[in-house]
């Protein structure tokens, strides 16, 4: 098994828990905001949110250029506390959804993949978490 980098990124979002993880959990929401900038989208999300099953998203450039599945499978799931889940080429990541004062803490620690920089992938991912936050601080 190889040894892959850990990257933790996390964000606050102002609002309860189930909102938090009904967005991050609903396909009809995923395509709303999982996209690292406005020239990418998510045009298509499954998601069988139980231990073994798995979540495929489409994320594609807008203008048709590139596209590519983010896919994996359910290791464990504690409703409203934390998801874990294997991707493809063996790289783990853990989600944990923390009460805090009036919101939620949402911190992301997943294994670096080795193609690009470290810091490139917890830009991308931080600002896929941050259009997250938006979305549902926006959404009603």
């Amino acid at each position: 098994m190889e040894n892959f980098v850990k990257i933790t990124i996390s964000t606050q979002i102002n609002t309860s828990i189930e909102k938090v993880w009904e967005c991050f959990n609903s396909p009809e929401h995923v395509v709303n905001w999982n996209a690292a900038s406005d020239d990418w989208h998510c045009p298509k999300s499954t998601n069988d949110l139980r231990i073994g099953g798995s979540f495929n998203h489409t994320m594609a450039a807008k203008d048709g250029s590139f596209s590519f599945d983010f896919e994996g499978v359910y290791n464990d799931i504690k409703t409203n506390e934390s998801i874990a889940y294997s991707l493809a080429d063996g790289r783990q990541i853990l989600v944990t959804f923390e009460k805090s004062g009036d919101g939620v803490i949402v911190t992301e620690v997943f294994d670096a993949e080795t193609e690009n920089p470290i810091e490139m992938q917890q830009a991308g991912w931080q600002a896929i978490l941050d259009r997250f936050k938006a979305y549902v601080e926006g959404a009603n």
